[in-house]
C-alpha cells in the first residue's frame, strides 16, 4: 500500500507548495509556534479556492495549553466545525480531553456531529492521554477516520514502538499516524518501525521578511517568542525530499 503524506501548514501558500511537491493532504492551521490553532474561516475559503488536488483538513483548536474546554470554547469549536464543513474542506482535525488524560466523549461527539460527513482526525490531545489504548478504543468507537500522535514521546521516531503497538491494535478501524519530528533523515525509520500507512510533518524553512524599515524595540507576543521579522514557510523542496526519503 503506498504511503499518504499531510503535510502541516499555516499558510494558502503552504497549501499550493505541498500540492506542488506531491503531496496528499494538508492540516491547515494557525499559530504553529503553538502547536496549531484554528484559522480563520477567509484562510479557510482563501485555500480551498486556490488548491486543485489536494485535500485540506482545518484544525479546530481555539487556544493553546491543555486540551480541556469550558463551554464557551466547545459551543465556540462546534460553530467552526460547522463553518469549515460548509466553506467545503474535506475534513477537520479535532480533539478534547478530560481532567484525568481520558478522550471527553461528549465534546467529541459532538464535534463529530457537527462534522457530518467530513473526515475526522483527532491530533495530538491523544499524546496526553493517561492511557492511550483506551484512547484508541474509545476513539474507534465514536468513528475517528484517523489519530494523530508522536507515540506519546518528543518525536514519532521516539514514539515508534507505541506507534507500531497501536497501529497493529487499530488494524483497519482507524488510520494511526505518525507526526512530530519527522524529517528526510528519521522517516524511513519512522514508517518501517511503525508499519504505518500515513504520515505527517511539516516542511519549514526559514525565510526572509520583506519588512525593510524595521523598528527593533517593540514586539507583539509574550516574553518566551520569536524575533519579530523571522517568518517560515512551507518548502515545496523539503516536502518532496520527505516523500522521495520514505520511499527509498
Amino acid at each position: 500500500m503506498s504511503l499518504k503524506y499531510e503535510i502541516c501548514i499555516d499558510s494558502t501558500a503552504g497549501a499550493l507548495a505541498a500540492e506542488q511537491a506531491g503531496a496528499d493532504r494538508v492540516e491547515l492551521c494557525s499559530a504553529l509556534f503553538d502547536g496549531g490553532l484554528t484559522p480563520t474561516l477567509g484562510a479557510v475559503e482563501t485555500t480551498l479556492a486556490a488548491v486543485s488536488s489536494i485535500r485540506v483538513h482545518v484544525i479546530i483548536r481555539p487556544r493553546g495549553g491543555d486540551f480541556i474546554y469550558d463551554g464557551h470554547e466547545i459551543a465556540a469549536m462546534e460553530r467552526d466545525v460547522a463553518a469549515v464543513r460548509d466553506a467545503g474542506a474535506q475534513g477537520v482535525v479535532i480533539g478534547a480531553l478530560t481532567p484525568s488524560g481520558e478522550v471527553d466523549t461528549e465534546v467529541a461527539r459532538r464535534l463529530i456531529g457537527a462534522a457530518g460527513d467530513l473526515s475526522v482526525t483527532f491530533h495530538r490531545a491523544f499524546d496526553m492521554t493517561a492511557d492511550p489504548f483506551a484512547a484508541l478504543e474509545t476513539l474507534a468507537g465514536l468513528g475517528v477516520d484517523r489519530v494523530l500522535t508522536s507515540g506519546q514521546d518528543v518525536t514519532a521516531l521516539e514514539g515508534a514502538p507505541l506507534i507500531a503497538s497501536l497501529v497493529e491494535r487499530a488494524g483497519d478501524r482507524l488510520v494511526v499516524m505518525p507526526g512530530g519530528g519527522v524529517t528526510p533523515r528519521n522517516v524511513g525509520r519512522v514508517i518501517e518501525a511503525t508499519g504505518a500507512r500515513e504520515v505527517h510533518f511539516a516542511a519549514l524553512v526559514d525565510a526572509p521578511s520583506p519588512a525593510t524599515h524595521r523598528n527593533p524595540h517593540p514586539f507583539m507576543g509574550g516574553e518566551l517568542r520569536r524575533p519579530e521579522y523571522a517568518r517560515q514557510v512551507t518548502s515545496p523542496g523539503l516536502v518532496s525530499e520527505v516523500i522521495a526519503a520514505a520511499g527509498a
